[in-house]
């Protein structure tokens, strides 16, 4: 069994789908997203694993930073999508607003951001995002 995990509970991403036909596939690179909103939903579920490899093999590798380290002392609690512009499969590039909620020793945050992906030879890969601030 790799790091996404077979189990049969809701996905790590909050969509109604079980981790099985949701991120864990992606995770475990049986298959890749199909969509921007997709690759974001397993992006935050590979912070909430936490799965730094899955992290790096989805970023845009001329955006990809040169060391990336996952705190173990971060909880990821949920994701919500606000609004996806683009990023169907047909299309080659997306954008999607969204607002993560995490604990970082016991203290609350949430990470509010828009993010653009783009993609390529058939693979989506996370290029970046905007913090929005409150």
């Amino acid at each position: 069994m790799g790091k996404g995990g077979a189990d049969e509970s809701r996905c790590w991403c909050g969509s109604e789908q079980g981790r099985p036909t949701c991120c864990a596939p992606l995770l475990d690179g049986i298959r890749f997203a199909r969509t921007a909103e997709q690759l974001l939903r397993s992006r935050y579920s590979a912070y909430a694993t936490p799965n730094a490899d899955y992290l790096r093999r989805t970023w845009y590798p001329a955006t990809c930073p040169t060391q990336l380290e996952l705190p173990a002392a971060q909880q990821w609690l949920g994701l919500k999508i606000l609004h996806c512009e683009g990023g169907a499969t047909d299309d080659s590039t997306g954008t999607v607003e969204f607002v993560a909620r995490y604990k970082v020793h016991g203290r609350g945050h949430r990470l509010h951001e828009k993010s653009v992906f783009e993609q390529v030879g058939g693979r989506w890969f996370y290029v970046g995002g905007e913090v929005v601030a409150r």
